[in-house]
């Protein structure tokens, strides 16, 4: 995503993906889940060893051994996959057929257990398979006797994908000109073109995707399924539970989404409040203080500078090592710091890197800015978050002038506002922002300085539930179930089904990220 040219699109699309950007920067090392042992070496003379099975049955599913390659990287991750056709429109027998993409991380038993794990991806827009290598590292434990699977939610991956590839001249923005809505909907209405030349934006609705899911379980053989839902997987976990309750075993939810919650209109007031969090570390270290004095009123005074004089900055391609050229202006700043909120070690950069943007050097801020935004270029222009989106929050979205002042003002919802006038809607279920009420056990997890889902979003869920547990990760951001101990916590919960008696004390050694004096770290 290069901070010039698509800012229309970045608004529209990326500031309102709630997942994505935290997920494929997990702390793990990525391993490769074997789906049979290694084979001996063969010595002279003796007979060939059989061969690995290349089909595997499932039910009524023939899944075929597949690698799922990682975005950005060279790693893959062996799997068993499948297409899996559904009706687009489900009220319509004579409606489009699309085919989604499913894989399954096989169990390392010879007998897995009759439940089934699964996964729920972030976004909304981004493909399960996608995050198929950090799944693999994070349920390692679990997949010893369990299978995982992972369903590219209709509308993403390689489910029927609305994806609208963007450019900078297609987006016709210009960053200094600020945020212009004309240009937006200009900007809509042309992903909306490609779109429909495959499918009908109306039928990507979370409800609609609860439904494919249920089918995909039927079809596998009817096994319970113990869901784990990062972000809008949150709200596609608590949708499903509501609709088949039976089909639940247990929950697993990070970085929650509650269903009263309207996508996109506290994102402003969430950011400022974490943001403030992180800097008032800072103003409590006397190194820090004395380095960079306030950075929260550093970052405002850099804003109010770029408000009144956007202007072309210079810096050092991380990635080609070549000098580029941006347009540095208020939006692109709300944007890389919304960025670096998202992870513990990218916020402990942010006091320095402010800083040094303040006194003109842009380059560490933009620069990791560019890594961090090469992880959401698939994620650019999805047109799936607008469906789901426009169908499901948008009319419910209400002007807050109270934002106006924070860093990410109210361009939010004059955003959304503005690309849902293009898009077309689906059906919102008249329940569907009812708050969850359910005795399944579950297990809520949160990052005490998530910028998006804070931890009070799992208190209020969690006030619905009779057999579940919150467990706040100290020093964490948004999604957090690959930190500290959370992979054991949570393969204990799903082992026992005990949230309420869950020892969770293993996460009293989570600490903060200390905080970036100078690129060599922290203070000692």
């Amino acid at each position: 995503m290069a901070l010039k040219g698509r800012s229309a699109m970045r608004i529209g699309a990326v500031a309102v993906a709630l997942g994505l950007l935290a997920w494929n920067h997990f702390h793990v090392r990525e391993r490769t889940v074997a789906t049979t042992p290694a084979a001996a070496p063969a010595t002279a003379g003796a007979p060939l060893p059989p061969a690995k099975p290349r089909s595997w049955t499932l039910g009524r599913v023939t899944l075929r051994a597949c690698e799922l390659q990682q975005p950005n990287s060279g790693l893959s991750t062996a799997a068993w996959c499948a297409k899996f056709p559904v009706p687009e429109n489900r009220a319509d027998p004579h409606s489009r057929v699309i085919e989604l993409n499913l894989a399954l991380l096989r169990s390392r038993a010879q007998v897995a257990d009759r439940d089934m794990l699964v996964f729920l991806a972030g976004g909304p827009g981004q493909a399960a398979t996608d995050s198929a290598g950090t799944v693999a590292a994070v349920l390692q434990s679990l997949l010893a006797h369990r299978n995982v699977l992972l369903l590219d939610q209709r509308g993403t991956g390689g489910s029927n994908a609305l994806t609208c590839p963007s450019s900078d001249d297609a987006s016709g923005q210009d960053d200094s000109a600020g945020f212009d809505p004309a240009r937006l909907r200009a900007a809509v209405a042309s992903c909306l073109r490609q779109v429909q030349t495959h499918a009908d934006p109306r039928y990507y609705t979370t409800t609609i995707a609860a439904q494919d899911l249920e089918d995909v379980r039927k079809a596998l053989g009817a096994p319970r399924f113990d869901l784990i839902g990062v972000s809008y997987g949150t709200r596609m976990a608590q949708q499903y539970l509501m609709h088949y309750p039976d089909a639940v075993r247990s929950v697993v939810l990070d970085s929650v989404v509650p269903n009263p919650l309207v996508l996109g209109e506290t994102f402003a007031q969430n950011l400022d409040q974490a943001l403030k969090a992180q800097f008032a570390r800072c103003t409590a270290e006397p190194a820090c203080k004395q380095k960079f004095g306030d950075p929260d009123q550093t970052l405002y005074q850099l804003r109010d500078t770029l408000r009144a004089n956007p202007h072309q900055v210079s810096f050092r391609d991380p990635e080609t090592y070549q000098t580029v050229k941006r347009v540095l202006s208020e939006d692109s700043l709300a944007s890389v710091v919304r960025m670096f909120a998202y992870t513990p070690a990218t916020a402990a950069l942010l006091p320095l890197s402010i800083d040094a943007a303040a006194h003109g050097d842009v380059g560490p801020l933009l620069g990791q800015a560019k890594i961090l935004s090469g992880d959401l270029a698939d994620l650019m222009g999805s047109g799936m978050q607008y469906s789901v989106i426009c169908s499901e929050d948008a009319d419910l979205l209400r002007p807050r002038p109270q934002d106006a002042n924070t860093i990410l003002g109210t361009h939010m919802i004059d955003a959304l506002k503005a690309v849902c006038s293009v898009w077309p809607k689906g059906t919102r279920p008249v329940d569907f922002h009812q708050p969850l009420k359910s005795g399944k056990p579950m297990l809520l997890l949160a990052g005490q300085y998530d910028p998006v889902t804070p931890p009070r979003y799992a208190e209020e869920v969690a006030k619905g539930l009779t057999d579940a547990r919150v467990l706040v990760l100290r020093g964490q951001a948004h999604s957090v179930m690959a930190a500290g101990c959370a992979p054991q916590l949570i393969q204990h919960f799903v082992e026992r089904l005990d949230p309420k008696t869950l020892d969770a004390s293993c996460l009293k050694r989570l600490r903060p990220t200390p905080i970036f004096i100078d690129f060599n770290g922290s203070t000692p």
